[in-house]
């Protein structure tokens, strides 16, 4: 690569493995296998200062869609380390002076960072106020030494040794669901939500109409069930039709018995019942809504209602999902 050519920004979600002590590990916080938005960015000395201010302002943007608050610690040379003195040096004051132009509090966390440079971690606090490391930031001179790494530089006749960003936004992505399970306490947002929607018809004769709006909403890319439950006999085995099953109900819905890959269970699923299992839009169908082509819109969490078209419905979905509400 040519001087041009950077900075290099090189990310994946991938695979990565732990051998952590069997009494150490917990929940999804703390597992052998997990997955991690790894990033690698390739740049040069001069560069570095304006890189980190940019991954640190990516965390800070995720974050505050979250909702979270967090801490920055630059964690410093440890006791154990590669490379030369000088070298650190120049990293932490890279690192020091990024920062300080981001404008949020900062600790310093002597010794803490990594054998191959420092650091700047990210911790998050649960409903619970335990703190957790999810994003990471680590500057790297080694590695690219190590493995010869170049770059031609302005002067063809030269090559520059470039330096290496470590970074992750999420960190594991298990322990970021467990610390979102908590922080929402099972209420997820609209844009984040396994329960967008569900359609309760008042009666049989509604089931009809009450799938025609579940299959266009499910056709404009949300999560929709439709409880088609018979009221009149409570005993009688439920039929409640889901639109769409994703993998994250089984761990959202630990009260429910589902299968994994099924789109058919049994359950039944009054109005109640979807407000106690977090739904965010319940829509009540009935005979006089099948007539106007309307739905009858309850918000989670919310006493009123009001009766709104399918198209307008859809667009105040599109509004939510937008704004990451």
């Amino acid at each position: 690569h040519a001087f041009a050519e950077l900075p290099l920004r090189l990310a994946d979600f991938g695979v990565l493995h732990r051998n952590e002590a069997s009494g150490a590990l917990t929940g999804l916080t703390r597992v052998r296998r997990f997955q991690q938005d790894d990033a690698h960015i390739f740049c040069r000395e001069s560069q570095i200062k304006d890189e980190v201010r940019g991954v640190l302002e990516f965390i800070d943007y995720a974050y505050r869609i979250f909702g979270f608050t967090y801490e920055l610690k630059l964690s410093t040379r440890p006791e154990k380390y590669l490379g030369d003195l000088a070298t650190w040096e120049k990293a932490e004051a890279a690192l020091t002076e990024a920062l300080n132009e981001f404008g949020k509090p900062w600790q310093i966390n002597e010794g803490d960072g990594a054998f191959y440079g420092p650091k700047i971690d990210i911790s998050v606090s649960d409903a619970l106020k335990r703190k957790f490391q999810c994003a990471t930031l680590q500057l790297d001179f080694q590695l690219p030494d190590r493995f010869n790494l170049g770059y031609s530089a302005e002067d063809e006749a030269k090559t520059e040794r470039p330096v290496m960003i470590h970074r992750a936004i999420l960190g594991s992505v298990e322990r970021m669901f467990a610390i979102l399970l908590e922080h929402y306490k099972g209420k997820w947002p609209f844009w984040l939500s396994p329960r967008q929607a569900i359609v309760c018809p008042v009666s049989e004769k509604s089931q009809p109409y009450a799938l025609q709006v579940r299959d266009h909403i499910y056709r404009a890319g949300y999560y929709v069930d439709v409880d088609t439950t018979d009221r009149k006999i409570q005993k009688k085995p439920n039929s409640f039709v889901h639109a769409r099953s994703t993998y994250i109900e089984v761990v959202f819905s630990c009260w429910e018995e589902l299968v994994a890959g099924i789109n058919i269970y049994p359950i039944r699923v009054s109005v109640r019942e979807a407000q106690l299992a977090q739904y965010n839009f319940i829509l009540v169908v009935g005979e006089e809504e099948a007539k106007s082509g309307q739905v009858s819109v309850r918000v989670r969490d919310q006493g009123d209602h009001s009766n709104m078209s399918i198209e307008d419905l859809l667009k105040h979905f599109k509004e939510k999902l937008e704004a990451f509400q």
